[in-house]
């Protein structure tokens, strides 16, 4: 699938073949299953994500919600975006050695997870992750490594 113009998770669904639905719908479950309370579920640059809603945290870079996990059925694997991984480097390493304890291949950009089947992925090491890190820690982490342009821009408008 290239990117989705899909509205809403129902129409996202509705987009994918059923062997790709099932995977999806199993790796939807175990975020929501494991999400901190305060994220809101988002369809948002042709994925489904979870973010700190605007009304909780509306200085971002782009006006859109800070992004904390996005999910995307992209045209030859899935993509789990876990944003906190990518900004925490003992995640990171959570992730790593996660998957070499269960024998299983990271794939992984700077935030993005690929794979093809549920069974590329260390599930309770990905639900750890997904759990770890309430939204009031996320937007700390975020300011943290916000550019320092961001912050001198911020406080001359104070």
């Amino acid at each position: 699938m290239v990117q989705s113009k899909a509205k809403t998770l129902e129409a996202y669904l509705d987009e994918l073949p059923d062997d790709r639905r099932a995977v999806f719908e199993t790796v939807l479950k175990l975020v929501r299953k494991n999400l901190p309370k305060g994220y809101g579920e988002f369809m948002t640059y042709g994925s489904l994500c979870w973010a700190v809603p605007l009304d909780d945290y509306p200085d971002t870079y782009n006006g859109q919600p800070l992004c904390y996990i996005a999910l995307a059925a992209q045209k030859s694997y899935f993509a789990l975006y876990l944003m906190n991984a990518y900004g925490d480097p003992k995640l990171e390493m959570l992730l790593r050695d996660g998957f070499a304890k269960a024998e299983k291949k990271l794939d992984m950009g700077k935030s993005c997870l690929r794979f093809k089947k549920l069974d590329d992925l260390a599930l309770d090491v990905v639900a750890n992750v997904i759990a770890s890190t309430p939204p009031k820690s996320f937007i700390a982490m975020h300011e943290a490594n916000r550019p320092a342009k961001a912050s001198k821009k911020k406080a001359a408008k104070s």
